[in-house]
């Protein structure tokens, strides 16, 4: 079976990606992504497929999977039953060479995570003191942003490049591809960029990828893990704090400006997502 391409989206003013995830189990099939990640397991048990490996997985595996390698995290039965109130909880990092920085990784003081990099591509086990190490800062870096959050990443990969405690996954490099979705979900993205801020609808999405609504709607929350309508209002959300950071636009005109036709909405979708209102965010980020 080929595996399914997932698509991550960064937050607003982040080169990489930070989920604190909380599922009844782990929803994401048989898939892989042009990004490096770093998983810790923090709740439930099951068994994980790494390229061509297979072994248990419990609270406390971490790991580091090179980019585009095929990856699965399948809970025990036990998650999966209903009315089962078992929780599959995990930190996830997903970064590329690029969220470092251009010639990042040329500098001499990269020489360790230069390598660290070349082994990723079988995948590698973290244990020992590093797995305790980086353990606790995967639970401080999804509290933190901007420059600090930067900088811990660094930090983790420096730890498990210096690490004697990696075993490797793989028996050789195993590498995911899957042309047909990785150009249907790029169609959708370059569409949904395009058109977010009009009014935008999941039909006229599953035409641009040649799908029935119910099948696209399937296929695009299993590879990106919101849904469709819940990954077009993120978007909307970045850009009306884009716009409250930049420049001196009532809080109205914000909110059509990024496809909102509701105000009320608007500040209601706001307040839930940023933790403020608009008009605080903008106060905020004034002082």
């Amino acid at each position: 079976m080929k595996p399914a391409l997932e698509h991550l989206p960064r937050e607003q003013n982040h080169s990489f990606v930070v989920k604190d995830f909380d599922y009844s189990y782990y929803p994401t099939p048989w898939h892989y992504h042009p990004e490096y990640e770093i998983v810790l397991v923090t709740e439930s048990t099951g068994k994980r497929f790494i390229g061509d490996h297979l072994s248990d997985f419990q609270p406390g595996n971490l790991a580091l999977i090179g980019a585009n390698l095929p990856h699965h995290y399948r809970n025990d039965d036990k998650y999966l039953e209903e009315g089962s109130r078992l929780r599959a909880r995990s930190i996830v990092i997903h970064f590329t060479e690029a969220s470092l920085g251009e010639d990042f990784l040329a500098l001499p003081e990269s020489r360790r995570i230069r390598k660290l990099f070349a082994r990723a591509v079988c995948g590698l086990d973290v244990g020992g003191a590093t797995q305790r190490k980086v353990s606790r800062k995967l639970q401080e870096i999804v509290q933190l942003s901007g420059m600090r959050r930067w900088l811990c990443l660094v930090d983790i990969l420096q730890d498990i490049a210096e690490s004697k405690s990696l075993m490797s996954i793989t028996r050789s490099p195993f590498v995911g591809h899957n042309p047909k979705e990785s150009s249907r979900l790029s169609d959708v993205f370059d569409w949904i960029h395009a058109h977010f801020d009009n009014d935008i609808r999941l039909g006229e999405a599953a035409a641009i990828a040649g799908m029935q609504e119910n099948a696209f709607s399937r296929f695009f929350s299993l590879r990106t893990r919101k849904t469709f309508s819940g990954f077009v209002q993120e978007l909307r959300l970045q850009k009306a704090a884009r716009l409250l950071e930049e420049n001196e636009l009532a809080v109205t005109e914000v909110c059509y400006e990024c496809g909102y036709n509701n105000i009320s909405n608007f500040n209601r979708q706001f307040l839930q997502h940023y933790g403020v209102s608009p008009l605080k965010y903008r106060r905020g980020r004034s002082d």
